[in-house]
C-alpha cells in the first residue's frame, strides 16, 4: 500500500471519505495536508504519504474486523436463512454502518428482507398496468393518462420520480436513471449522491453499483442516515419494528410479515 501526492483510484477515494474530503479520487495537495495532520494526531509520523501502517491504523485489518464482527453479531446462525451472498456483506457493511450488536441485525435484516422479498429483489420494477399505476401512483396519472404509460418502466420512472429527490424533470429521465434499488430501495439523484459521498465510489455516474456490489450497505447507509438504530436500540416488542417499519416504508405495508421476519432473526441471533 502507497498512496501519496499524484495517487489516483478507488483507494484515494476510500482514504477521502474516512478523512471526511469531497472523494474525487485524486491525491492532491489538500489531501496530503489532512493526511499529514491525522498522522500527527494518531502519533505517526507526518509524511503525507499513506503507507501500509498507516493505512492499517486508519482502517484496520479487514480480516481481523470480519472474525470480531462475524463472532460479536452470531453470523454463522444465520446460515440456511438468508443467502451466502447476503451474509458475506454484512461484515463489512457493519463495520461502516454502527450494526453493533445482534439486535440491530435483526431489526435491519427483517427490514431488508421484507422490502427486497427475500433478498431478491435490487432494482426497483416500474412495469406497471394502467390500473396499478392508478393504485400504486395515482396523483401522478390523472384521468386517463395512465393509459399512455402502461407498461413502460422508463416513461414510469421518469414521470414519478422526475423534479424531485435531485431529479431533472421528466425529459432528462433522471427519475428512471435513479430510481430505487439495493435492498431498502435507494432512490433520487440526491440520495445517490449522498451515498457516493459515504461509500468513496461513483453511483451517481453508474447507479447499477447500488444494485450489484452495494445492495445491503445501500439499505444499511438509508439506517444510518435516518438515525434508525436509536429506534432499534430501544427493544424487540411489536411497537418498535412498527416503529421501524414506519421510517422505513412510510407506512406499515407488510407490518404482520416484518414482524415475523423480526422474531426469527432475532432468535436466531441470540
Amino acid at each position: 500500500m502507497l498512496l501519496k501526492l499524484g495517487s489516483k483510484g478507488d483507494e484515494v477515494k476510500q482514504l477521502q471519505t474516512k478523512l471526511g474530503l469531497t472523494s474525487d479520487g485524486s491525491f492532491g495537495p489538500g489531501t496530503e495536508k489532512a493526511v499529514k495532520e491525522w498522522q500527527t494526531e494518531n502519533g505517526l509520523t507526518s509524511d503525507g504519504v499513506i503507507g501500509d501502517k498507516s493505512w492499517s491504523k486508519m482502517f484496520g485489518s479487514t480480516e481481523v474486523t470480519k472474525e470480531i464482527v462475524s463472532e460479536t453479531l452470531n453470523l454463522d446462525k444465520l446460515k440456511g436463512h438468508i443467502p451466502d451472498s447476503v451474509i458475506d456483506q454484512i461484515p463489512e457493511t457493519a463495520k461502516r454502518f454502527n450494526i453493533t450488536n445482534n439486535l440491530r441485525l435483526a431489526h435491519f435484516l427483517s427490514q431488508c428482507h421484507q422490502e427486497s422479498g427475500n433478498f431478491k429483489a435490487v432494482l426497483e420494477n416500474l412495469n406497471y398496468s394502467s390500473d396499478r399505476l392508478k393504485v400504486i401512483f395515482g396523483k401522478y396519472f390523472p384521468g386517463t393518462l395512465s393509459e399512455s404509460y402502461a407498461k413502460q418502466p422508463e416513461k414510469i420512472g421518469s414521470r414519478v420520480y422526475g423534479n424531485r429527490l435531485g431529479n431533472g424533470d421528466e425529459n432528462t429521465k433522471e427519475g428512471f436513471l435513479f430510481r430505487g434499488r439495493g435492498y431498502i430501495q435507494l432512490t433520487g439523484k440526491v440520495n445517490y449522491a449522498s451515498f457516493t459521498k459515504f461509500i468513496g465510489e461513483d453511483c451517481v455516474s453508474n447507479p447499477d453499483l447500488v444494485a450489484n456490489k452495494y445492495p445491503l450497505a445501500s439499505a444499511a447507509f438509508f439506517f444510518n442516515s435516518n438515525k434508525l438504530w436509536t429506534i432499534c436500540d430501544q427493544g424487540s416488542t411489536d411497537e418498535i419494528v412498527t416503529k421501524v417499519t414506519k421510517r422505513v416504508n412510510g407506512g406499515t405495508h407488510g407490518l404482520t410479515e416484518r414482524i415475523g421476519y423480526f422474531k426469527k432473526y432475532h432468535n436466531l441471533l441470540k
